[in-house]
């Protein structure tokens, strides 16, 4: 295998999170300059976020939001964080939101956290509870704490927890 940054290597996205850690105001402050420094075309700078801590008002309007199968394990997260973007360029404003994402994600990873990112809840209903400006669109959710304990997970998700990583060869990726 070739050489990969450890911070890129040991990233993964679980479903288990600690249920009673804390995301602090150092890590939360860490994680959104993180994603505040990712490339931008143009520099738009095109990405919003709303971060809640675990039983805050925030976090209880997003957990809400999500579907019910999600519920079951981000309930435990330090935090959720709507990931959203203004209006504008659909597909370039969610290209650098992305990009926001995994500079978060990487960051997260250095401070010993994870992240696992959720593209399935209400939309319109989050926008709406959270109040977002018009024009101001949720994309994304991602929950972040540290690892928890996989076993105390439901059955269905113990076993895609702890099943092996596996991702396409490179050749498969590459077109032509």
């Amino acid at each position: 295998m070739v050489h990969l940054t450890p911070l890129l290597a040991f990233r993964w996205s679980p479903r288990a999170f600690h249920p009673t850690a804390e995301l602090t105001g150092d890590e939360a402050a860490s994680l959104l300059e993180a994603a505040r420094w990712a490339p931008s075309a143009g520099n738009a700078q095109p990405w919003r976020f709303a971060l809640g801590r675990r039983d805050d008002e925030t976090w209880k309007r997003i957990l809400v939001s999500l579907t019910g199968a999600d519920q079951r394990w981000a309930r435990h997260a330090a935090a959720l964080l709507v990931g959203a973007h203004v209006a504008g360029d659909p597909e370039r404003c969610a290209y650098d939101l992305g990009q926001s994402i995994a500079h978060l994600s990487v960051q997260a990873t250095a401070l010993g956290l994870h992240v696992r990112q959720i593209r399935d809840f209400d939309r319109a209903a989050l926008a709406a509870d959270l109040d977002l400006p018009t024009g101001v669109r949720p994309l994304v959710v991602t929950a972040v704490g540290p690892l928890g304990d996989p076993s105390t997970l439901p059955v269905d998700l113990l076993r895609r927890e702890t099943a092996l990583r596996r991702r396409h060869p490179v050749h498969a990726l590459l077109l032509g």
